[in-house]
């Protein structure tokens, strides 16, 4: 009975886990370039059950009956990368990516320390010092380091990330991509950051000026999960509370015979 106790909580720890990270998705279904995340489950590994001599038969030897599963737990928590829809807006510093890469842009901590990392969400602003930055005032990189442009000329960025000034090129942007996205390290909702492992690769997408990635969350399928998630959650629950009656009605019960 302990067991099964165990196992019913395993199983509720596991869909607590799969809700938080759906939940997150639903909240994030208007956010610029965020990328959906899933979770897979597996089991623990199965222990072997042992049948301790008693007085049936064969009771001079133990007896193997079989493998008992120890519950479950999330297996891998993963990202999807598929290609969101393009909205397009029209405005000068909203950029989108057609294709596979990242945009990159450099972070400050609040140690000072700057990193450089990549993301798919191209609402960009300018400052008064023609700095571009996205709305966390991170800079978004170029060949010369920081894209600054100038504040009083017309900008065009065309489908390779040329930048223009009143038709005169000014600067390139760095766009980047990777050869396998397991090796990149989620920050916030939507940056990543490449670790051990990573390599680079020549980014093929396109530069849209003037649109913006929506989120890849398909809404109704996510809804449809939480309502999975709920029944499950409530099964576990149910478990838990049979397996609290019968411990109650052997101690309260049968105990005193």
């Amino acid at each position: 009975m302990v067991r099964g106790l165990y196992t019913a909580w395993t199983g509720m720890r596991n869909e607590q886990k799969r809700l938080d990270v759906i939940s997150n998705n639903v909240a994030n279904a208007s956010t610029t370039g965020y990328k959906t995340q899933n979770t897979t489950s597996r089991p623990f590994d199965d222990m072997l059950a042992i049948k301790v001599r008693d007085r049936s038969e064969n009771y001079d030897r133990d007896e193997m009956i079989g493998k008992v599963t120890l519950g479950v737990k999330i297996g891998e928590e993963y990202t999807d990368y598929a290609q969101g829809s393009l909205r397009q807006t029209g405005n000068t510093y909203d950029l989108a990516l057609d294709g596979d890469g990242f945009f990159t842009v450099r972070v400050v901590d609040n140690a000072g320390n700057s990193h450089i990392r990549y993301t798919r969400a191209g609402n960009f602003t300018i400052r008064e010092d023609g700095a571009v930055t996205d709305a966390d005032g991170n800079h978004l990189q170029s060949d010369a380091g920081d894209l600054v442009v100038p504040t009083d000329m017309t900008i065009k960025i065309d489908a390779s990330g040329a930048v223009f000034a009143n038709g005169d090129l000014i600067d390139q942007l760095v766009i980047r991509d990777f050869e396998d996205y397991d090796f990149l390290r989620k920050y916030a909702d939507t940056m990543y950051e490449p670790v051990k492992g990573a390599t680079e690769k020549e980014a093929t997408a396109l530069v849209r000026q003037g649109y913006l990635e929506q989120s890849n969350v398909n809404v109704i399928n996510q809804m449809v999960s939480l309502i999975t998630i709920t029944r499950a959650y409530e099964a576990n629950q149910k478990v838990i509370q049979t397996i609290d009656g019968t411990l109650d009605q052997s101690v309260n019960n049968i105990g005193r015979v």
